[in-house]
C-alpha cells in the first residue's frame, strides 16, 4: 500500500504536489467514491480515476527540450497556443518539470514520471538552474554583490549562487548576465533584476543540474539516458 499522491505520481498524471492538489480538489476517484484524504493508500489493485478518466500504468519517458520563445509550458492551453507538450512525439501523458515564461527559451525538461519531477523540484536538492539574461543597463558592481546576498521577494528572500557580467554595450546601454540560483520561484530571475531596477529584455535557461542545451537547437529534443535518470534519482531516494 502506498499513498495516493505518490502512486498518482509514479503513473504519469503530474508532481506529487500537483496530484495533491487534484486530491484536494475532489477530483480523484478510487474504485469508484471520490477521494480528499491526502492520507490514503492504495494497492494496484485499486481503480484510480482523475476527472473520470482510468490511470494506468504507463512506461516512463524522460525527454529535454530546447524550448523555444512563443511556447506554453503547460500540457494544454485554453487560448490553443502551442505547448512544450506539443513539440514533443510521444503518446504518453508528459508534462513538463516546473515552468518557463512564454518568451523565455531554454533546457526544458518534460517526463511522465512524478517521482523524477519532484526530485528535480524539491529545493532540498539544491538543483543549480543556470540563465543567461540580457538585460536593460549596465550592470553595477554593488548590484551584483546584492544578488548574491539577496533579493527581498514577496514569498522570501532569494539569492544568486553566482553572477557572472559576460559583457556589456554602453552604447546600447545593454549587460549580457549569467546568474546561477537553486531556487525556482515564478519568474524569479526577471524579478530579482526588476528589484533592482533593471528590466530582462531576453532570457535564456542554460543548465538545469547536468543537463544542457549542447548539441540542441531551438524546439529540438532527445530522451534522457538512463545515467542521466539514474544520477538525478541519486539525489534523493523516498
Amino acid at each position: 500500500m502506498e499513498r495516493l499522491q505518490k502512486v498518482m505520481a509514479q503513473r504519469g498524471v503530474a508532481s506529487r504536489r500537483k496530484s495533491e492538489e487534484l486530491i484536494t480538489s475532489g477530483r480523484v476517484k478510487v474504485n469508484g467514491e471520490v477521494v480528499k484524504e491526502l492520507g490514503t493508500k492504495v494497492s494496484d489493485k485499486d481503480i484510480i480515476e482523475v476527472d473520470n478518466v482510468l490511470v494506468e500504468k504507463e512506461d516512463k519517458e524522460y525527454y529535454l527540450l530546447y524550448k523555444p520563445r512563443g511556447c506554453i509550458s503547460s500540457t494544454k492551453d485554453d487560448k490553443n497556443r502551442i505547448t512544450v507538450v506539443d513539440l514533443i512525439n510521444t503518446n504518453k501523458r508528459i508534462f513538463p518539470i516546473g515552468r518557463l515564461d512564454y518568451d523565455t527559451t531554454g533546457v526544458l525538461l518534460l517526463t511522465n514520471d512524478g517521482d523524477f519531477a519532484n526530485i528535480i523540484m524539491h529545493p532540498n536538492n539544491k538543483i543549480e538552474k543556470v540563465y543567461l539574461a540580457k538585460i536593460e543597463g549596465i550592470l553595477k558592481k554593488e548590484d551584483i554583490n546584492q544578488l548574491k546576498e539577496g533579493i527581498a521577494l514577496e514569498e522570501k528572500t532569494v539569492k544568486a549562487n553566482k553572477v557572472k557580467l559576460k559583457k556589456y554595450d554602453l552604447e546600447k546601454n545593454t549587460s549580457l548576465v549569467e546568474i546561477t540560483i537553486q531556487e525556482g520561484l515564478n519568474h524569479q530571475v526577471k524579478r530579482m533584476f526588476s528589484a533592482l531596477g533593471y528590466s530582462v529584455m531576453k532570457l535564456t535557461r542554460k543548465r538545469v543540474g547536468i543537463f544542457t542545451l549542447e548539441g540542441l537547437h531551438s524546439k529540438e529534443y532527445r530522451k534522457l539516458t538512463p545515467k542521466e535518470v539514474q544520477i538525478i534519482y541519486s539525489y534523493k531516494e523516498d
